[in-house]
């Protein structure tokens, strides 16, 4: 994770570099003419199909069916009149009873950025209403093999999930800066965070050391992805206030999802496979709203 957060700043903090060295270019020397630069924001919203991996991925690790660290009692095998104390792992049921999740979800979007000519490029927020499989009950007992009158009782929680994270866009307007209708290819990449919460407090045995046991608690549990973005936007201008659909495709790869000291991987072929897909195919409406430029302003001012 850590390698793939390095190479990601380090891709920003070059891009920046270039972008603000340009951005004081003297405007004789003939690259850009910044005073023609506007800045606009947007905000859309869109639907998102999940692809079949990332379906089973989510339903697989949300709804994840763990261990609870039970005591129980049995007869001493030299003295049956004498109970000895054990501890030992059991499975939970409760997942059983929880709704998996569906294949799609609403995306939410805020852009920010700015347009030179034809050329743009923005900051695509994105975020996604948690999702939630109601728990059966508000707890559940599991008893141990020899005496099951003796229960042991285990808080239940909603299990949930959702997801955000930002993509750096650029774009290319195809028809012509100021076209009444125009179509707008365009890539980008960013990152996605993915937040989990659970069922139980599960508890994980480290293998070797079984003495190292950690409970997953009453929280949200993350893991970080890498994505590269693609879209292609069918744009009205109506001066500045612009409508637009949009269809496109992101490619996602999550890390293992580290749970307190443990790793919970599953893949699309393994139970540990660190290559977690998360592509996600997606179309929606986008309202945009232009900020006049310095030589627009100028422009007004002369009137």
């Amino acid at each position: 994770m850590k390698t793939k957060i390095a190479s990601f700043l380090s891709i920003v903090a070059l891009s920046l570099l270039t972008f603000a060295t340009s951005s004081f270019a003297d405007e004789e020397e003939g690259f850009y003419e910044k005073d023609h630069v506007r800045g606009f924001i947007s905000i859309g919203a869109d639907y998102r199909g999940m692809r079949s991996e990332y379906q089973r991925y989510v339903n697989t690790v949300a709804l994840y069916n763990g261990y609870h660290q039970i005591e129980y009692t049995q007869k001493n095998a030299e003295d049956p009149t004498k109970l000895d104390t054990l501890t030992a792992f059991f499975k939970g049921s409760a997942p059983n009873d929880y709704k998996k999740f569906d294949d799609w979800y609403l995306g939410l979007h805020i852009n920010v950025g700015a347009q030179y000519k034809q050329f743009l490029t923005w900051i695509d927020f994105n975020f996604m209403p948690t999702q939630v499989s109601e728990r059966p009950a508000s707890s559940y007992k599991t008893s141990g093999p020899s005496n099951p009158t003796e229960s042991t009782t285990f808080p239940l929680y909603d299990v949930e999930w959702f997801t955000y994270g930002a993509d750096w866009m650029f774009g290319w307007k195809l028809f012509g800066e100021n076209a009444p209708i125009n179509l707008i290819p365009s890539i980008g990449f960013g990152f996605s965070l993915m937040n989990m919460h659970f069922s139980s407090n599960y508890d994980y045995v480290e293998r070797g050391n079984e003495e190292n046991v950690q409970t997953l608690r009453d929280r949200f549990y993350s893991t970080l992805a890498t994505t590269v973005n693609s879209e292609l936007e069918l744009r009205i201008e109506l001066g500045r206030l612009a409508l637009g659909g949009y269809l496109g495709y992101r490619f996602v790869r999550y890390n293992d999802m580290n749970h307190e000291e443990f790793n919970q991987s599953f893949g699309n072929h393994s139970t540990h496979h660190t290559d977690n897909v998360g592509d996600t195919y997606f179309f929606g409406i986008r309202a945009t709203w232009y900020f006049l430029s310095q030589w627009e302003k100028k422009q007004q001012d002369k009137l």
